[in-house]
């Protein structure tokens, strides 16, 4: 094989898991054909089979790229401390998905499912939450409430979008997430709100007044 055949190969294994992540996240895995996944990544069904053998076993390759994309998220998650920073696990993903935008239906996907591949991604997120909080009364309940906000920005990300008018996981929308969730975390929900002028900013709200 020559190296523009090689490239063209390793170009439609390329087409063929992304057309196959795609999807597998808006209809479901057993929704979808291998015919199906040939036909959007402008391939022939043989193809999909000669790279990657079978509809099961591409599914398998795409958890497994899930489980590098969240090790690779999670390390820098560990790092970040010891950096002299802090870091959310949604800051993390919205980072990668400018790299790999169809990993967040795919992830979605995987936790709404409830198969063991979800049920692994989820317990590998909890455990990172874990690590990354300080004591409570209820540890258990504590880093579930965290973790499950973090998600909730995959799992209704078509309707915060809708309803703030940005999408939560573009940096921009991001943005305007963390500064809120800081606030709550920091100053409480209930708590009364400072007279106008004397609310303090977030390091969210300073570091945007810098960019600008």
């Amino acid at each position: 094989m020559n190296v523009g055949s090689a490239r063209e190969d390793l170009t439609a294994a390329a087409a063929i898991r992304i057309a196959a992540m795609e999807l597998f996240a808006e209809r479901g895995y057993a929704e979808v054909t291998v015919r199906q996944i040939a036909s959007a990544a402008g391939v022939s069904p043989a193809l999909v089979i000669h790279h990657y053998g079978s509809k099961e076993k591409l599914r398998a390759v795409l958890d497994e790229r899930v489980g590098a994309f969240v090790e690779s998220m999670l390390a820098e998650l560990a790092r970040a401390p010891e950096e002299g920073g802090s870091v959310s696990v949604a800051q993390l993903f919205a980072d990668r998905l400018e790299r790999e935008p169809a990993m967040a239906g795919y992830v979605r996907r995987l936790l709404v499912d409830g198969g063991p591949p979800g049920v692994a991604l989820f317990q590998r997120l909890y455990q990172a939450t874990q690590a990354g909080v300080r004591a409570s009364r209820d540890e258990p309940v504590r880093n579930a409430f965290l973790l499950s906000n973090d998600l909730a920005m995959v799992l209704l990300r078509p309707h915060i979008s809708q309803v703030v008018g940005v999408d939560p996981l573009a940096r921009d929308g991001l943005a305007r997430w963390s500064a809120e969730a800081f606030d709550v975390y920091a100053r409480g929900l209930f708590a009364p709100i400072p007279p106008s002028g004397q609310v303090e900013d977030t390091p969210a709200d300073r570091d945007r007044g810098d960019a600008e």
